[in-house]
């Protein structure tokens, strides 16, 4: 039975992280401002209009560095204590605080990167010969040189970007304050609504006539608010225009994708093959989701149902610890070192509560340690998704032990291989340690409906979606609701095709994500899993060797290109081979799935 979501102030303080690691009072955290201010104001002081050559390139980056590791702690104490309950005023007016003092910070720092601009590439390239830690930074700085604007336009932009940032943040109020779900009527029976429970339970309720009550009631309060999202929407989108425009790049693609070190032929090739070729695949698994629970029809609501409810079991957290570090073994002691002080030491927020920030993240500040959000239901899917934010954490774990804070973070077009990769280690380990044809359905399932799902179909037809709207944006144009409304439906359409009955409220899913305001996001999850399937292969095939590889991929960090790491572990991404791979791997999954269930009926 879901409950009614408590207020934060009730739930049990073992289910929520630890904040005081990064400061042990709000006195200590106001006392920090104060100390990067003054850092600041001296920082200005010895370098603004001094940076001229080699050796004060690296004198400013390293008083750059020293101020960059203590905004951190602050930021990222600001962003989780506001994530962690969306309706606490105090957070609220912290992170409104934080943001304008941020902006101010950024805005007379600005000419840092501005005076580095500047200088000659022979200047530059000295420096970078002289220290490995700023290499990469440096290295950027190059790249960025036709890009970059009048140093005084800089600084006023810089002193903009808490403005710039205010869609997201508009977007997460709308969505976790205003936003409120009555409850929905069955049989004479109510049941309770959320965002989190709409997520973690009723989407993948066994019951159809509850699924189906669910869907209907979240989706009608969704449209209620999507004129307002969809204007904060367009209104990050006008934002990367034109900042796209100003700073010269041909199209916001290019912008877009410039930090991520991928040219567009690989973002359109990652969407272009998986909507052409994993669509077939994934209609046999949505008719076979029909067959077994007996459904006259197929619709966009009972996609998420498992294949086997009766055999999902209910797994608390502490048990879930043994299902990861079993499973996460084989990546060693230092790994498993981190699994552990991860429980211990509360670096994992499990609490489900009123106004906490859906789905699940992991924040890695430099110098502290990674923390986990998650909304703990206690179904297997949880297990999953914590192993994939334990990915997230053991590959900063690892970067930040042997790189600088300017070396540390990979593209973004990476950032999810090692988080995936933990998923399919876990899902190698069950399938391992059974025979029997129902757990290994039950395990194969999970696979198909939690990792691939998610990172392939959920995500990628975001990304789909999302390429629509940039090419609306790119041509001067603009959206409102009933575009996005069009667009996301069209998308739903092609991929699932007569299989799947794109049920009224489906084309309002653009509505549930915040990754549209972090750029071109969302198809980087297929791409972080296409490594991920081919280096666990290998893991499976070589075991050490393979791991031994790989942990040298995550301390790496952001020292490489996203194909140079890629290569580090074994898989070309440079051709469409290891996608094509992929695909026809899920397809192989989902043909297991067809038989098993075909074996087990037959039993």
């Amino acid at each position: 039975m879901v409950k009614s979501l408590p207020p934060r102030s009730q739930v049990t303080i073992d289910e929520t992280w630890n904040l005081k690691d990064l400061f042990a009072s709000e006195s200590d955290y106001l006392a920090a401002i104060e100390q990067v201010e003054a850092e600041v104001e001296t920082f200005v002081e010895r370098f603004e209009g001094k940076i001229d050559n080699a050796k004060t390139v690296i004198e400013a980056l390293q008083g750059y560095a020293a101020i960059y590791e203590k905004i951190v702690p602050i930021g990222t104490y600001v962003s989780l204590s506001s994530s962690e309950d969306q309706t606490n005023n105090d957070a609220q007016m912290r992170a409104s605080k934080f943001g304008s003092i941020s902006a101010k910070i950024g805005s007379k720092l600005s000419f840092v990167n501005s005076e580095l601009s500047n200088l000659s590439s022979e200047t530059l390239k000295e420096a970078m010969e002289q220290s490995v830690d700023f290499h990469k930074y440096i290295e950027v700085i190059i790249r960025e040189k036709p890009y970059k604007l009048h140093p005084e336009v800089e600084k006023t932009l810089a002193a903009f970007s808490s403005i710039f940032d205010a869609p997201y943040d508009l977007y997460n109020i709308t969505k976790l304050v205003d936003m409120k779900f009555a409850d929905f009527e069955v049989d004479g029976e109510k049941y309770p609504l959320s965002y989190v429970t709409f997520e973690g339970d009723w989407e993948s309720e066994s019951n159809t006539a509850k699924r189906r009550a669910a869907y209907e009631a979240f989706y009608t309060k969704l449209k209620d608010y999507q004129h307002t999202t969809a204007k904060t929407y367009d209104t990050n989108l006008q934002i990367e225009k034109t900042t796209s425009d100003l700073r010269g790049y041909k199209s916001v693609f290019d912008y877009l994708l410039f930090g991520q070190e991928v040219d567009r032929s690989m973002y359109d090739r990652q969407i272009d093959l998986i909507m052409k070729e994993l669509a077939p695949h994934m209609r046999k698994y949505a008719k076979l989701l029909q067959k077994v629970h007996g459904l006259e029809k197929m619709t966009f609501a009972d996609l998420k149902v498992p294949l086997d409810p009766a055999y999902e079991p209910k797994i608390t957290v502490e048990e879930s610890k043994k299902y990861i570090v079993d499973a996460l073994s084989i990546m060693g002691d230092d790994y498993l070192q981190m699994i552990e002080r991860s429980y211990k030491e509360r670096w994992i927020d499990f609490a489900q509560n009123i106004g906490k920030s859906t789905g699940a993240f992991c924040s890695s500040p430099y110098g502290v340690h990674p923390y986990i959000l998650i909304s703990w239901t206690g179904s297997m899917e949880d297990v999953f998704v914590l192993a994939h934010e334990l990915g997230h954490a053991g590959h900063f774990y690892n970067a930040h032990q042997k790189q600088s804070i300017f070396n540390s973070r990979p593209s973004l077009y990476f950032i999810e291989a090692p988080s995936t990769m933990n998923e399919m280690l876990m899902a190698n380990h069950l399938l391992a340690n059974s025979d029997n044809p129902k757990f290994k359905r039950w395990v194969i399932s999970s696979i198909v409906a939690r990792t691939y799902y998610h990172n392939f179909v959920t995500h990628l037809l975001e990304a789909a979606y999302q390429r629509k709207v940039y090419e609306i944006v790119d041509n001067g144009g603009s959206v409102n609701a009933s575009v996005l409304n069009g667009l996301k439906r069209e998308v739903l359409e092609e991929f699932w095709g007569d299989t799947v009955e794109i049920t009224e409220g489906a084309e309002l899913t653009w509505m549930r994500q915040p990754h549209y305001y972090m750029g071109l996001y969302p198809y980087t999850y297929s791409a972080g899993l296409t490594i991920s399937t081919q280096v666990a292969k290998r893991i499976l095939d070589e075991g050490k060797p393979a791991v031994d590889d790989w942990l040298t991929v995550l301390q790496a960090g952001g020292t490489k290109s996203p194909a140079e790491l890629a290569n580090m572990a074994g898989v070309d991404i440079t051709t469409d081979q290891p996608l094509r791979e992929t695909i026809a791997y899920i397809g192989d999954l989902i043909e297991q799935l067809v038989v098993l269930t075909d074996e087990i009926e037959k039993q």
